[in-house]
């Protein structure tokens, strides 16, 4: 944003106020004051005040979705929220205790502030001379500047409120005293941390350490000053961290003097662990702030700055609408095939019987239902812990993997007929199609299909899952219900219907071969599974994870002669021992092959393929191409997203990609995700994903990226480069 735009949007904004202050002032009775946009009203943390005490009232803002207002500093754009008091004599109000604002981005800019409910207390000294039982008047005028993207507008408020006096120590109001402790619980405060903040080479590194900076790792952090112009909001804030704190390196903004800083910048360092004021003046990186540790970008921008404007109920409503929709094409994506062949095998089984159809397709919902919510409570609890990881976390870690590859095995065998589960049920025609007794079948089949699917993204999954990791988690859990819904929604739609169940071939010898072809699916995805294993574990590992999956077919086999010949006594005792004996031999080998350290890193990017060059991603990667003027094309990738492997096979590494590349002179770079890496993790959330696919393309002076479509062609990706050279 040039300097002449930031003081017309300056100006005009200080018009609109001028003129809204020039109105005569609405008088106004105790209660919330309404405009279209904003409901506002004064109210207190304690049902009332005792004489020479502090009492705390907060102005507490409903925003209409869509519309925000802004912290103390607004950033690029906007105006704070500023109020004027009105007291009797002897009470005075204090300053507002602001909560940690959001970062708002929006067409280049970044703008701090808040969307939804919020509360902005104020500490208000009641004098010693005040008689119990009679109210102190609060009159506040409260200008705010409530904003959406297109526009923005002044709204003047007059507030009041009769605060109780009486003698003794007073509970906390009933309706928002327990809302505006936790705000003056969570707001930053100063921490005892020491800070320096310097001008080397065009960057500002601010260093800060001590207090609860030291000895652990800060998690995704960020840098609110308190005074716009000091550093550039909209770029990136990337650092390190080491014993004793971290070290952030910042853009100079347009107040920055070319030959340093005047004087301290104080403002709010934001980490996982929580918020503190910090006052940092000017001199040499504190020791201690850097080390090894790669500090985590705390994410904005993008698709989660969109969902991050609100959680009110369109941006909620809209997420759960795309979470609907991106688990029903979910059923389209590479990575649900093999689960396919489990569906069709129950819907065959189930079809003579529509009584059982139903069972079957609301026991699937139900697996797959209560899986998501497990992955996404499980997901949602490790974030809140400071923990970054993403969607698909599940198969980052070797043991996992191993156990699906095992469990794929098994079910692909006793579609093979080498056991059965459930055998008594083999009547009416179905066979051993039922693997397992009925509706718990059913839900087993839901809940595989959630682990090995759910890895993947498909179109309109981005928003939804980046929206939901940035919500409270009751809106979030709603949100990955919406998903799990998508997924389920067409088999139980066909098990529910008569008509379409009536058109299923009756149940006979074809259902034998059907279960058999349906089998190879399952195979070649415990094959895959395997092979994301060996990746992440090295050959050793591998090896044994084989030696595993061999004494799971014997064990299977056994047992699964056991059951055909009907044995009974001696025979049949001794062919199941060996049959469990050797489940268990597999049981061990394959917990030794999870654990075993992993011999060797994951493979260079782009090993073994035939398309361009292929460098890791790093941000500096990225910022050294772009000072060249190349244009860059990131991958984020991982062996077990299957959608990712097809795009690399059939757009990324095609021969006109490769050509288009070396007439752009573009830079390929490859964020590898198959194991854990916070840094990628932190990437995704600032574009708004939580999980891969994610492709971006920057061109030389611009400063966002270009994110391309989840599922690639050769033609838009050399569409893509060829205007990312214009």
């Amino acid at each position: 944003m040039s300097l002449l735009t930031r003081i017309l949007t300056a100006a005009l904004l200080w018009l609109a106020a001028g003129a809204a202050v020039a109105q005569p002032a609405r008088t106004s009775a105790p209660g919330p004051q309404r405009t279209e946009r904003i409901e506002a009203e004064l109210v207190p943390m304690s049902a009332w005040a005792a004489p020479g005490s502090t009492a705390v009232v907060a102005v507490r803002q409903i925003i209409k979705p869509g519309w925000h207002t802004y912290w103390r500093n607004p950033g690029d754009s906007g105006g704070a929220t500023t109020l004027t008091w009105t007291t009797p004599q002897g009470v005075k109000a204090g300053e507002i205790v602001w909560p940690l604002p959001e970062r708002q981005r929006l067409s280049g800019l970044m703008n701090y502030g808040y969307s939804g409910e919020v509360y902005l207390p104020v500490p208000v000294d009641v004098p010693a001379t005040a008689r119990a039982g009679t109210p102190v008047p609060l009159t506040v005028k409260a200008l705010f500047f409530v904003c959406s993207a297109e526009m923005c507008v002044p709204e003047e408020l007059i507030l009041n409120l009769d605060l109780p006096v009486r003698e003794g120590a007073a509970p906390l109001d009933p309706r928002h005293g327990a809302a505006i402790t936790r705000v003056l619980e969570t707001a930053p405060r100063p921490a005892g941390i020491e800070a320096r903040i310097a001008l080397e080479d065009g960057v500002l590194v601010l260093s800060a350490v001590g207090g609860p900076l030291a000895g652990r790792d800060p998690g995704p952090s960020y840098f609110f000053p308190f005074e716009g112009g000091v550093i550039g909001h909209p770029a990136a804030q990337t650092g390190g961290w080491g014993p004793q704190g971290l070290t952030l390196r910042l853009q100079p903004g347009g107040a920055t003097r070319s030959d340093g800083l005047a004087g301290p910048v104080a403002g709010v360092l934001a980490t996982a662990h929580g918020a503190f004021e910090i006052a940092a003046v000017p001199g040499a990186a504190l020791p201690g702030s850097d080390g090894s540790g790669d500090l985590a970008a705390a994410p904005d921008g993008g698709a989660a700055a969109a969902a991050a404007e609100g959680t009110g109920p369109t941006v909620f409503a809209r997420a759960v609408l795309f979470a609907l929709l991106g688990g029903l094409i979910l059923n389209l994506m590479p990575c649900v095939f093999p689960i396919l062949a489990m569906k069709a095998a129950a819907l065959a089984a189930s079809a003579h019987d529509p009584r059982h159809a139903r069972r079957d397709g609301l026991a699937f919902l139900a697996g797959v239902l209560t899986t998501f919510l497990l992955l996404a409570g499980v997901l949602l609890a490790l974030r809140a812990a400071g923990e970054a990881v993403g969607w698909g976390f599940q198969l980052q870690s070797p043991p996992v993997t191993a156990g699906l590859a095992l469990l794929m095995l098994a079910v692909a065998l006793n579609l093979s007929s080498v056991f059965h589960v459930g055998a008594g049920l083999q009547g009416a025609g179905s066979g051993p199609l039922a693997r397992l007794p009925g509706g718990v079948g059913a839900f087993f089949t839901g809940a595989l299909a959630v682990v090995v699917a759910a890895p993947c993204t498909a179109p309109f999954m981005a928003f939804a899952l980046g929206a939901a990791l940035l919500m409270p988690w009751p809106m979030a859990l709603m949100v990955f219900l919406g998903l799990g819904l998508g997924l389920a929604l067409p088999y139980v739609a066909v098990s529910l219907s008569p008509g379409l169940l009536a058109r299923l071939p009756r149940p006979g010898p074809w259902m034998e071969r059907l279960k058999g072809l349906l089998a190879f699916p399952l195979y070649a995805t415990a094959l895959w599974l395997a092979w994301v294993f060996g990746r992440q574990a090295g050959a050793d590992a591998l090896g044994l994870l084989f030696a595993a999956g061999v004494l799971l077919a014997l064990g299977l086999w056994l047992i699964g002669g056991a059951q055909a010949e009907r044995m009974a006594g001696r025979r049949g005792v001794l062919q199941l021992t060996a049959g469990a004996t050797a489940l268990l031999l597999a049981a061990g080998t394959g917990w030794l092959a999870a654990v075993l350290p992993a011999e060797s890193p994951v493979a260079e990017p782009g090993e073994g393929l035939a398309g361009p060059r292929a460098a890791p991603w790093s941000p500096s990667a990225v910022k050294a191409a772009l000072a060249e003027g190349r244009p860059v094309l990131v991958n984020f990738t991982a062996d077990w997203c299957v959608t990712c492997k097809i795009n690399e096979r059939t757009s990324l590494t095609s021969p006109g990609v490769a050509a288009a590349m070396a007439r752009t002179r573009a830079v390929y770079l490859v964020g590898d995700w198959t194991r854990r890496d916070d840094a990628i993790t932190a990437e995704l959330q600032r574009h708004g994903r939580s999980g891969v696919p994610l492709y971006l393309l920057y061109s030389p002076g611009s400063a966002e990226p270009r994110i391309l479509p989840q599922l690639l062609t050769e033609g838009v990706v050399v569409e893509a480069l060829t205007h990312a050279e214009e």
